[in-house]
């Protein structure tokens, strides 16, 4: 099968407008920008907690105040390197999927026999969400929107058409649903995915932790975790938390805990947000049902609107850094940004004009079977999750129930999956995980540009239960 070019190649908009919505754009984090945050002071002292939880995102978050409506009295302390939310927490697409497994095709690949239980566990999980944000009075900005894949070649509207799950939708309808000239169809699903403003959930998040009365530290890196003979001691710089429990919500960065060490990668996804669209150009573009909007592509595009009509725009790039390294630098990448405005512009060209006011980046803990991983150590003292390879914003509170069942010691339904059981295979050491990644980036690009037809490799990796994709 010859290559042939996709959509983004054949209708490129001109380099003077790339330029153009990108000449006022900011490196900055909207979401964290668009949030009134509470500061919380650095450890420096010594503490004692029934419970220390490392990390101040959506997992450290959500078992922070799972712990605290599970017994009100537990001494419960967060301690978090930077600020809360700052990482992957606060960067997202605010997409708060019900999906355990990222989706039905890894879902069904990977646990067949416990699927349906982990679809309703997710939707289950999704619900407990929308009625947590409701009864703490969180303003997350949620919307029970639902999600509209597209497609946009033809080889995409024949799995669109294959697909079960939700209401098809030909060319005409895709477009009287979002007004794009690329759109050839479409599927929409329901209730499985609400939007979120993902900066306010975790702020909110944590004060409804402090209003319970968790005890949180930012400024506190964790240096080491030393085990005693019935407590751990949680060290950071300037302190200690003497813990009878600990629970890990470290995610993309170096794990405390030398056995995960193999098991993620970091790999940087780029996003644009635009300046808010004027009631014209709502108008042009429809989008009345407010919908998650994604692509069939292997490198696939996710956009959605916010609560002032902005639209973020994100995917396609995902780059990794040989090493596992995570590092600042690597978020201003101008080749990223140029093709995600191009992209926009194919996508929505009645746009031209409308520039973008934010663009950033954020490392995705990306694990070899595409969604979290649950653990338990040091004698069932320390529990952690990790992996959720961008489909964290929802699975994070399942995974905190995971890791508190456990370090409960209690048998439960979620502790029995073989999900929550079982291992990914760890990625090798560099430099082979380098050369692997970028094989099968390489790969996923030529199957994009050969209507979706695998080469050996990816076919190779589908076998073995392995995979990646932006």
């Amino acid at each position: 099968m010859s290559k042939h070019s996709t959509v983004f190649e054949r209708n490129a908009p001109t380099a003077k407008a790339i330029d153009e919505s990108l000449r006022s754009t900011k490196q900055s984090v909207f979401w964290l920008e668009d949030v009134q945050q509470s500061s919380y002071p650095q450890l420096t002292a010594a503490h004692a907690a029934d419970l220390t939880i490392v990390g101040g995102g959506y997992t450290g978050l959500w078992t922070a105040v799972l712990a605290k409506r599970r017994d009100p009295s537990a001494r419960v302390v967060l301690l978090e390197a930077q600020t809360i939310g700052w990482a992957a927490s606060g960067r997202n697409g605010g997409f708060a999927e019900a999906s355990l497994t990222h989706g039905e095709e890894n879902g069904r690949t990977r646990w067949p026999d416990e699927f349906d239980t982990l679809e309703r566990m997710g939707l289950e999980n999704l619900d407990a969400i929308e009625r947590d944000v409701a009864e703490l009075g969180m303003d997350a900005q949620l919307e029970r929107t639902g999600t509209l894949s597209v497609a946009y070649e033809p080889h995409q509207v024949e799995w669109l058409r294959e697909a079960d799950e939700g209401e098809y939708l030909d060319g005409d309808a895709v477009r009287t649903a979002i007004n794009s000239p690329i759109f050839a169809a479409g599927r929409r699903v329901g209730h499985h995915c609400a939007l979120v403003h993902p900066g306010r959930l975790a702020s909110e998040l944590a004060r409804v932790a402090s209003e319970l009365g968790v005890e949180i530290f930012e400024h506190s890196a964790v240096t080491d975790l030393r085990t005693r003979t019935s407590l751990v001691d949680v060290e950071t710089a300037r302190g200690v938390v003497r813990s009878k429990k600990v629970a890990l919500g470290t995610n993309v960065f170096r794990p405390l805990l030398r056995r995960s060490r193999l098991s993620t990668v970091p790999v940087y996804d780029y996003v644009l947000m635009s300046e808010p669209l004027s009631d014209a150009q709502m108008a042009d573009i429809g989008w009345h049902g407010r919908e998650g909007l994604s692509d069939l592509a292997n490198q696939f595009h996710y956009s959605r609107l916010t609560a002032d009509n902005r639209i973020l725009y994100g995917g396609y790039d995902a780059v990794y850094h040989a090493g596992r390294r995570v590092r600042p630098e690597y978020e201003d990448r101008e080749q990223s940004y140029r093709t995600l405005a191009s992209h926009f512009l194919t996508t929505f060209p009645q746009l031209e004009g409308l520039g973008f006011s934010h663009r950033w980046a954020g490392a995705i803990d990306t694990s070899t079977q595409f969604c979290a991983f649950h653990g338990l150590a040091r004698r069932g003292r320390v529990a952690y999750a990790a992996g959720f390879t961008g489909l964290g914003v929802a699975a994070t509170r399942f995974a905190a129930e995971v890791m508190l069942d456990r370090l409960a010691g209690a048998d439960t339904p979620r502790t029995q999956l073989e999900m929550v059981r079982k291992k990914p295979l760890p990625f090798p050491p560099e430099p082979f995980a380098k050369i692997g990644i970028e094989a099968t980036k390489w790969s996923l690009d030529r199957a994009d540009h050969r209507e979706g037809q695998r080469n050996l490799l990816l076919r190779t990796l589908d076998r073995l239960g392995l995979g990646f994709d932006s």
